[in-house]
């Protein structure tokens, strides 16, 4: 910050000379300019109010947010439950595989090899990572379309469902699988 310049005693001498006596001038005037409010965040309150009635009433199983198709399986004959449980994310994740950049015939290979690989080392809850499809033409998401007839056919196979909307939504499925021993 610039410092104010040093005034000399003859300088202040003639500015008093020049300007001449000097007087206080006394109102008696009020100041009547109000106090402005204080800001009151009525939007912001309002706001978390909905916020936290909203999470008092979750949304649906059924319901994925970020999805109008949301993909789900359950082998004939198992509970219904299952597929809940798998929904809330009752089931531990025990390895993931992504499918972006693939092609359709690349990714048939390697969900094969993945899920081969999982029952192999007893990971029997996994994630396979489609993407949405948000590039795709007018056919819609090829990977995510792929993924769901190649888990319907596999026999080792019990559920698959999207995953949560915090775990991917419907660019991500949840597959659980039935050990070998």
């Amino acid at each position: 910050m610039a410092r104010a310049p040093r005034i000399s005693d003859s300088d202040r001498s003639l500015f008093h000379d020049a300007i001449g006596e000097v007087r206080r001038i006394e109102s008696d005037l009020a100041d009547v300019r109000r106090k402005p409010p204080r800001p009151d965040p009525a939007q912001t309150r309002r706001d978390n109010e909905r916020v936290t009635e909203e999470l008092m009433h979750p949304l649906p199983d059924s319901l994925d947010p970020d999805a109008a198709e949301p993909l789900r399986y359950l082998k004939d004959g198992l509970d219904p439950r299952l597929l809940q449980k798998l929904g809330r994310g009752q089931f531990s994740v025990r390895d993931e595989f992504d499918l972006h950049q693939m092609t359709a015939e690349v990714a048939k290979r390697a969900i094969h090899d993945f899920l081969n690989e999982c029952l192999d080392h007893d990971r029997l809850c996994v994630k396979i990572i489609t993407g949405k499809g948000m590039r795709s033409d007018a056919r819609g998401p090829v990977l995510k379309g792929l993924t769901d007839r190649i888990l319907r056919q596999r026999i080792d196979v019990l559920a698959f469902r999207s995953a949560r909307y915090n775990d991917g939504g419907s660019g991500a499925v949840i597959v659980l699988l039935r050990g070998r021993r």
